[in-house]
């Protein structure tokens, strides 16, 4: 019997990172998107899940010994929930596909952030690219209303 791993449980979030290898961050970012259509994320939630992220992600890379395991995935939890932030859940579906988009590509400054040292670096990243989706989305939501 394995004994239960803290980290690895908060960096996967809770599994969802290992349900499938080839596409994780897909994964993580769709759970994200659930929550948030069921419940507002409240900017409390964003920053405590990013705080607890670099500790745990972080604590999790070093045990690994890799420098960001595609299986955590608490970082797509809080850049989705970034890019998601006083939205309303009709822009859930364009979120998530601009913030899979930023996350591959990795355009400027989201390619500086990842390169922060250790559970900093692995939720930087994604926490900066769920930050250009949500000022694209909310350009687009001002410009239409």
């Amino acid at each position: 019997m394995s004994k239960f791993d803290l980290d690895k449980s908060i960096a996967t979030f809770f599994g969802i990172g290992l349900l499938n290898r080839k596409m994780p961050g897909t994964l993580g970012s769709a759970a994200a998107l659930i929550i948030a259509v069921i419940i507002p994320v409240h900017w409390i939630a964003i920053i405590t899940v990013t705080v607890v992220g670099a500790w745990f992600s972080g604590r999790y890379s070093r045990k690994t010994g890799v420098e960001d395991p595609p299986e955590v995935v608490i970082d797509e939890v809080a850049g989705m929930w970034t890019a998601m932030y006083a939205l309303p859940v009709s822009y859930g579906i364009p979120a998530f596909v601009l913030f899979r988009i930023v996350d591959i590509l990795k355009p400027f400054p989201v390619n500086i952030a990842e390169k922060l040292p250790g559970g900093i670096g692995i939720m930087a990243d994604d926490v900066a690219g769920g930050a250009i989706v949500w000022i694209i989305l909310h350009a687009i939501r001002a410009y239409i209303i």
